[in-house]
């Protein structure tokens, strides 16, 4: 048999040595195991909390959303089958009135005009709005392929739009945060500089034997004194300086509603588009759904491709009129970068404004940009552009002119930059409807 012996009853030398390895690990492990536990104590806690958090706040309900019926695009026979819940609650229609019926086409008739006239007076109390609607609409279908780029990089939509946004607000805080005191340091130096400039000008012999000839310092010295001293013309003066006050200050605000307004419809685009869709008959509501997803990839790739040519272009002038050393070249880089939005005739202005500029310092100066710049224009006509538009849009050059000076009489600068995505959709629609039913007949 094998004898058990008692732990207790064991002598001094049956314990275990101090300095044995047995002695040296058994703190460490249980050390470990406390930390471990402490770990895992936290973990729980911190999931405690995470659920706790989920939970509804006691008593609160849920958000009332607008939401379209569900569709039944394989039951619509059940209507004949019996009575459904909405049937029985608010009882079943009666039969359609003729649409032949006298009242009714008077009645319908009478309607539609005055709706008519109602959106017509709408739309010319609110064409500032309306405006502002536009740009929101259009900035926001220009950021939706960064945050569909983002969706397929496994990137929430919600986060996807707030790291897009905020990378555009970055980028244009930090652009005007460069430029404006640069604007500022050289707008203020061209005002000191122009009274030196008329002063060179009237000593100049060429003004000199005009005004021989013509009388020209004594007529404006003449009209001068009539404008200082007509009223008219100094409260015109501080109406003006009044009104561009309210303009910076309605810039201001429209500038807030729109980035508003861009966030809210970049958030709610699917939305949008899911009811836009449902309004469209069902037998048709497959082909409006392409249609109008080709359109908005369109012009959402046409507003990212138009930015990128927009700033290569600045880019390339600033580098030019920093080597030649014409004046105020950061403010004439802004402005080129404005112009440049504008498709085929604002590279053309940007080009003639900075060589106007350029002149004063010499005709050779102004020829080298404009040989310099007009080039690049042709480089990226024929190999910048067609890479960078290559998954926007394809309007044909005539119409593009045509759009963009249409849009520009109709609406301006923001006419002039939705003309091309607009002419666009229009083409795309009328050789995918009317071209295709004139086919069939």
């Amino acid at each position: 048999m094998t004898e058990h012996t008692d732990p207790s009853k064991r002598g001094p030398e049956d314990l275990p040595d101090a300095d044995s390895p047995q002695s040296l690990h058994a703190p460490r492990e249980t050390a470990a195991q406390d930390t471990s536990a402490k770990a895992k104590d936290r973990a729980a806690a911190l999931g405690a909390v995470l659920r706790r958090l989920r939970q509804p706040i006691p008593g609160a309900q849920p958000r009332l959303r607008f939401e379209f019926p569900p569709e039944h695009p394989d039951n619509l026979e059940t209507e004949d089958a019996g009575e459904t819940a909405d049937t029985a609650r608010f009882g079943s229609p009666g039969p359609r009135i003729s649409a032949q019926h006298p009242l009714y086409l008077g009645f319908m008739g009478t309607v539609g005009v005055g709706l008519a006239l109602l959106v017509y007076w709408i739309g010319s109390h609110t064409t500032q709005l309306l405006l502002w609607i536009v740009a929101a609409l259009f900035i926001a279908l220009g950021l939706d392929p960064v945050v569909r780029w983002l969706e397929g990089r496994k990137i929430p939509r919600p986060a996807g739009i707030l790291v897009s946004v905020s990378v555009l607000m970055l980028a244009v805080v930090g652009f005007f945060a460069t430029l404006i005191p640069t604007i500022v340091e050289q707008v203020t130096e061209l005002v000191q500089q122009a009274p030196v400039w008329v002063r060179d000008f009237v000593n100049s012999d060429f003004f000199r034997t005009v005004d021989n000839q013509f009388g020209v310092r004594d007529r404006i010295t003449e009209e001068l004194d009539k404008f200082v001293k007509n009223p008219e013309a100094m409260s015109g003066i501080f109406g003006g300086v009044v009104g561009f006050g309210s303009t910076v200050a309605n810039g201001l605000f429209g500038t807030l509603i729109v980035l508003v307004l861009s966030l809210y419809f970049l958030a709610a685009l699917p939305a949008m588009k899911k009811w836009g869709y449902r309004l469209a008959p069902r037998s048709r509501r497959a082909r409006v759904e392409a249609l109008s997803e080709e359109i908005s990839r369109s012009v959402g790739n046409y507003v990212i491709g138009q930015a990128v040519v927009a700033l290569l272009n600045a880019t390339f002038a600033f580098i030019v009129m920093s080597i030649i050393g014409v004046p105020f070249a950061v403010l004439l880089t802004f402005i080129v970068a404005l112009l440049a939005f504008i498709p085929l005739v604002g590279g053309l202005i940007a080009g003639v404004v900075v060589i106007l500029i350029t002149l004063t310092l010499g005709w050779q100066s102004a020829l080298a940009y404009a040989i310099c710049y007009f080039a690049y224009l042709q480089f990226e006509a024929y190999f910048i552009s067609p890479r960078i538009m290559q998954k926007a849009v394809a309007v044909p050059g005539a119409v593009a002119v045509i759009s963009v000076i249409a849009g520009g009489s109709l609406l301006g600068v923001l006419g002039a930059l939705i003309a091309i995505p607009t002419a666009a959709a229009t083409l795309l629609l009328i050789k995918e409807i009317y071209i295709v039913r004139q086919d069939k007949h």
